[in-house]
C-alpha cells in the first residue's frame, strides 16, 4: 500500500499527514516495514524478506538470525554485498531447501556493526591496507595516503570505515589510532576492546550521576521496604570477586518444609529510568569479564560498593522468599523490596570445606549451607527429572604474570557449592518469570527455542559415528540426557558436550514467554544479577513498580520499545561473548608459544578434508594437525563417517580417538596452533566394542 492509503486505512487527519509519514520512514530505518516498486510498503514477511541479526563464519559465509524468530537463513559469501559480521540486515530469502536453513541474499543493511576495524597496517605502493583481526570479517580497509596518521608497517591500528563498499568493491577508512605492535604488552587486549566496541572508561558525566545517586539514595530506603536485618544472610562468591550481587537465607518452618530467601541487589533503588546511568548500563547491556580485567555495566560506585551486599554492612535488596517442600515443590512465593545484613562473604572453596566438613565458619552458618545443600540437591533432581540438561563442561582459566603473560592454564574445578547456588539463583528466575507471566508484566524472558531440525539430523549422525545411539524420531530432552550420562567420566565426555551443547540454538532475549529447551522450563528469565546484566534490572523495576508498590505498568514500558529492549540486550551479551572467548584465546596461544616441540596428550574434536583438529586434556587448548605433516600415508576424508583414512595403511582418525600431540607451530597475529601426530592410542572399550558389534552383524 502507498503512504495514502495507509493513512487512511487509520483514519489519520490530513493535518497529521508529515508526522505519519517521518513514522514510515523510522519503520523503514527498522527493517519493521518494506519498500517496494511504486513506492508502496510492506512488512518484511509479505514479500519473502526477513530481518535480523547476521553472523559471518570464518569460511565467509553468513548466517542471519531472524529479530522475529524461527529458522536462520543462510547467506553465501558471494551474497553478503558489502554485509560485515554482527550487521543488522534485511535479506530476501531465494530457496527453501527441504530439511536445511532458507537461502538468502542481503539486500540492506539496517544497522552496521561496526564503525571501526581492528587491523595489522601493511603498505600496498601509495596505499595502506589494514588487515582485520577478527577472522570473520574477511574483506581489507583500503586506505588513502593522506589518511594513515602515523601507522608503519606491521602497526597494530583503529581504522575508522569511511565508506562499507558493494559487493565488488571493497571498504574504505582512515587510520584513528595506533595501539602499537602485537608484542606490546597489553596490545593484545585493547585490540578486542576496540575491535568489540568495549569501553575503556565511564563517561564523566555518568560517574558524577552515579555518585550523586549514591549521596541522595543510600540513606534513604523509600516506601515499601521491610526490614530484614534479622535474618542470617551470606553470599558465596568467587574468591577475588569484587561485585557481590546475590545472598541467601534459609529456616526451618517444620513440617519438612523451609523458607529460603534468595537476596538480590536493589540497583533499580539507585538507577532510575532514563537517568545517565541507566542509559549508559542499556548502552553497555552487560559486564565483560576479559582475561585480565573486567568492564562492568555499571560505575565502581554502585557495582563495587553502594549495590555490592558487601559483609557487616546494612544494603537494600530485592528478595524473594519461597516456601519449598521436601520434594523441592514450591508451595509460595512472595517477592520484597527489604533491607538485609550479610554475615559472611564466603568464597566457593571455604562453603565447600564446610559440606565436606573439613570447616567450620559458626555452627549457624554451617547449618544453614548444608539444609541449602539438601535441598539445592532436591531441586536439581527434580528439574533432572523434566528433562533439564546439565552439560557441566570443565572450565579453563588462565592466570596472568606481572606483564599480562600467561604463566598457566587451570581447570575450574565445579564444586558442590558451584550447584548449591546455581540451584538457588535458577528457583529465584523460574518464580519471577512465572510471577511475571501470570499477571502479564512487561519482562524480558530468557528463552532457548528447540534446536532446528538439520541441527538435530547431524548431531544424530554425529553421535552414532561415535557409538551413541538416541532413538528414532524427534530427539527430546531426556534422550540427550541419557547421552550425557553415558559419557560420565569418558575421555570423549568434553567432546560430546561440546557436540550437543553447539547443535543447540542460541538462548536469547525475548518480549514472549517461549519456554526454555535447555532448562526443560516452561517460563525462564534473568533476575539475580542487576548489577551485571541490564535485562535482571529492568526486570527488578517492573516486578518493585507492581507487585511491591502496587502501581500499573507505565505505558512506555510496553509494546516496541520492550521489544527493542530484548534486541539490544541479546545482540550486547553475544558481542560479550564474544570478547571474552577471544581475549581467553589470545592467552592460550600466547602460552602455547613457549611450549614449541612439547607432548600433549588430547581427543579428536574435529575432522575435516585439511587434517584433524585436537583438544588437549590439561590446558583446554584446541589445534591443528595438517594432513600436509602427515607423512606416513595419504589420507583420505570420508566426510559421511567424519574419518580421515591411509589409502595403504586403512590407519583411520576419528571424532573422540585419543592422541599424543607435539606443538609444532604457533602464530599469535593468526591465533592459530599446529600439531604433529606422536602417537595415537586405543579409542574407549566402549567404542571398540560397538565397532566390533557393528561389523559382526
Amino acid at each position: 500500500m502507498k503512504a495514502k492509503e495507509i493513512a487512511k486505512g487509520l483514519d489519520v487527519a490530513p493535518r497529521n499527514f508529515r508526522d505519519f509519514r517521518l513514522v514510515l520512514r523510522g519503520m523503514l530505518e527498522r527493517g519493521r516495514l518494506y519498500r517496494v516498486k511504486g513506492q508502496r510498503y510492506a512488512p518484511p514477511e509479505k514479500t519473502n524478506l526477513v530481518t535480523g541479526r547476521l553472523a559471518v563464519t570464518q569460511k565467509g559465509d553468513g548466517f542471519v538470525t531472524p529479530d522475529e524468530g524461527g529458522q536462520d537463513v543462510f547467506v553465501p559469501g558471494l551474497s553478503l554485498e558489502s554485509a560485515m559480521d554482527g550487521d543488522h540486515v534485511v535479506v530476501r530469502v531465494e530457496g527453501r531447501p527441504r530439511g536445511r536453513s532458507p537461502v538468502g541474499r542481503v539486500i540492506k543493511v539496517l544497522d552496521r556493526a561496526h564503525e571501526t576495524v581492528v587491523g595489522t597496517f601493511r603498505r600496498s605502493g601509495s596505499f595502506g591496507v589494514v588487515h582485520p583481526r577478527n577472522r570473520r570479517i574477511s574483506r581489507e580497509i583500503l586506505v588513502a595516503q593522506g589518511d594513515q596518521a602515523t601507522a608503519s608497517e606491521g602497526d597494530v591500528v583503529v581504522a575508522r570505515i569511511t565508506t562499507f563498499g558493494s559487493g565488488k568493491m571493497g571498504p574504505m577508512g582512515r587510520i584513528e589510532t595506533v595501539l602499537g605492535k602485537s608484542s606490546d604488552p597489553g596490545v593484545d587486549i585493547l585490540s578486542v576492546m576496540h575491535d568489540h566496541g568495549l569501553p575503556l572508561a565511564f563517561p564523566d558525566r555518568v560517574v558524577s550521576a552515579a555518585r550523586n545517586a549514591v549521596a541522595r539514595r543510600r540513606k534513604d530506603p523509600g516506601e515499601h521496604r521491610t526490614d530484614r536485618r534479622d535474618l542470617h544472610v551470606f553470599t558465596i562468591d568467587p574468591s577475588d570477586a569484587k561485585d557481590h550481587d546475590d545472598a541467601l537465607s534459609i529456616r526451618s518452618l517444620g513440617g519438612e518444609s523451609w523458607e529460603v530467601g534468595i537476596h538480590i541487589a536493589d540497583v533499580s533503588h539507585f538507577v532510575r529510568p532514563g537517568d545517565e546511568v541507566d542509559l549508559e548500563a542499556f548502552k553497555r547491556g552487560t559486564s565483560v569479564y576479559l582475561v585480565d580485567r573486567v568492564i562492568p555495566m555499571l560505575p565502581h560506585e554502585l557495582s563495587t560498593d553502594a549495590c555490592s551486599l558487601l559483609p557487616d554492612t546494612d544494603r537494600f535488596a530485592v528478595s524473594v522468599f519461597a516456601t519449598v517442600d521436601r520434594l523441592g515443590r514450591v508451595r509460595e512465593a512472595r517477592f520484597e523490596r527489604t533491607e538485609i545484613r550479610s554475615r559472611h562473604k564466603l568464597s566457593y572453596e571455604e562453603a565447600q570445606a564446610v559440606l565436606d566438613n573439613e570447616n567450620s565458619i559458626d555452627p549457624e552458618t554451617d547449618e544453614a549451607l548444608r539444609a541449602l545443600a539438601a535441598l539445592a540437591e532436591i531441586l536439581r533432581e527434580r528439574r533432572k527429572d523434566r528433562g533439564s540438561l546439565d552439560f557441566d563442561l570443565p572450565e579453563a582459566r588462565v592466570l596472568l604474570g606481572e606483564k599480562g603473560e600467561p604463566v598457566s592454564i587451570r581447570q575450574i574445578e565445579r564444586l558442590e557449592s558451584h550447584r548449591l547456588v546455581e540451584a538457588f539463583m535458577l528457583l529465584a528466575n523460574e518464580i519471577a518469570a512465572r510471577e511475571a507471566t501470570q499477571k502479564r508484566l512487561p519482562i524480558l524472558y530468557r528463552v532457548h527455542e528447540p534446536p532446528p531440525t538439520d541441527k538435530m539430523r547431524d548431531l544424530r549422525t554425529l553421535l552414532g559415528r561415535l557409538s551413541y545411539r538416541v532413538p528414532k524420531g524427534k530427539i527430546s530432552q531426556k534422550d540427550l540426557q541419557a547421552v550425557l550420562k553415558q559419557v560420565e567420566g569418558r575421555p570423549e565426555e568434553k567432546l560430546v558436550s561440546t557436540v550437543i551443547l553447539r547443535s543447540m540454538s542460541r538462548a536469547r532475549y525475548d518480549v514472549r514467554n517461549l519456554g526454555h529447551y535447555g532448562l526443560a522450563s516452561d517460563g525462564y528469565t534473568h533476575f539475580t544479577s542487576p548489577i551485571r546484566r541490564y535485562p535482571d534490572l529492568w526486570l527488578h523495576r517492573v516486578l518493585m513498580h507492581t507487585l511491591v508498590e502496587g502501581r500499573a505498568v507505565p505505558e512506555e514500558w510496553e509494546g516496541p520499545v520492550l521489544k527493542d529492549k530484548a534486541g539490544r540486550c541479546s545482540v550486547r551479551e553475544r558481542v560479550a561473548e564474544a570478547a571474552e572467548r577471544e581475549s581467553v584465546d589470545l592467552k592460550k596461544v600466547e602460552y602455547m608459544e613457549r611450549h614449541l616441540g612439547d607432548e600433549f596428550s588430547g581427543t579428536i574434536s574435529g575432522v575435516t578434508s585439511f587434517g584433524i583438529f585436537v583438544l588437549l586434556d590439561e590446558v583446554f587448548v584446541e589445534g591443528l594437525v595438517h594432513v600436509n605433516s602427515m607423512r606416513d600415508d595419504y589420507y583420505i576424508f570420508h566426510q559421511d563417517r567424519y574419518l580421515l583414512v591411509g589409502e595403504r595403511s586403512h590407519r583411520t582418525f576419528r571424532l573422540g580417538d585419543r592422541l599424543r600431540i607435539k606443538v609444532a607451530r604457533v602464530d599469535k597475529e593468526q591465533r592459530f596452533i599446529d600439531f604433529v601426530v606422536v602417537k595415537s592410542t586405543k579409542r574407549s572399550k566402549k567404542a571398540n566394542t560397538s565397532k566390533k558389534a557393528k561389523l559382526q552383524h
